[in-house]
């Protein structure tokens, strides 16, 4: 299967008078329906790589190519809208709205892509709740939830303009180990019931045993590229 999303000797090096490198040519490709785990120590690059597969940064060599476009030809307006229609992010600590509602966070992405009417958007977005066990938690702030209810909430909103891939950020580093069995379970969903493409940076090594590939980042490096047999 054709990849959907591609580094090809992609660097990332801050400049100055001592450069500091994040990522030095990382080359990987994942297929829609693969569920990835990044691991590696702390410090090591895992989350600048996820940022330029993210397109949150640009690399400073080489290239991202998302769904067969290089991404490196692209102006800033042009990645904002391959992010919003492409890519869904889950962090570890949720960057919910804390003025909003649950329905409200969800809507936003979808609000900003200007593609569906309103009432499409607040179905979706009730759908995509309900689906992720939420829906008494429809009108709920962040405040008044808990923080695996409030972690559901931003999988939903990651979910919202239907993208093609996930990205997750270190997703139940805040869990607790009920709520972050219930993520962990439906990130895997997404990829092997739903086809996306999921990239999880994780220092759970179980949770990383359970992944399709395991790719392991040193010094900036992508040191191992491991398939699960």
């Amino acid at each position: 299967m054709e990849p959907v999303i591609r580094a090809v000797g992609a660097s990332r090096v801050l400049e100055g008078e001592v450069p500091v490198t994040l990522v030095l040519e990382a080359t990987l490709a994942v297929a829609p329906g693969e569920f990835v785990a990044i691991t590696g120590p702390s410090g090591s690059g895992k989350s600048s790589l996820l940022y330029l597969l993210g397109l949150l940064d640009r690399p400073t060599s080489g290239s991202i190519v998302l769904e067969g476009v290089n991404t490196s030809e692209l102006d800033e307006d042009a990645l904002a809208e391959a992010r919003l229609s492409h890519l869904g992010f889950v962090f570890q600590s949720n960057f919910l709205l804390p003025e909003f509602t649950a329905i409200e966070n969800v809507m936003l992405p979808m609000q900003r892509l200007d593609r569906l009417s309103d009432a499409e958007i607040r179905e979706r977005a009730e759908t995509l709740l309900n689906s992720l066990g939420l829906a008494a938690q429809r009108d709920k702030r962040p405040n008044q939830m808990s923080g695996g209810q409030c972690q559901r909430v931003a999988v939903a909103r990651a979910l919202a303009n239907d993208p093609a891939i996930i990205l997750a950020d270190e997703p139940t580093g805040n869990l607790d180990t009920a709520s972050s069995a219930t993520v962990q379970s439906i990130l895997r969903e997404l990829a092997h019931k739903h086809g996306r493409a999921v990239i999880v940076i994780t220092h759970d090594r179980d949770f990383a045993q359970t992944a399709d590939r395991k790719i392991v980042v040193v010094d900036g490096r992508i040191q191992s590229d491991v398939e699960k047999p």
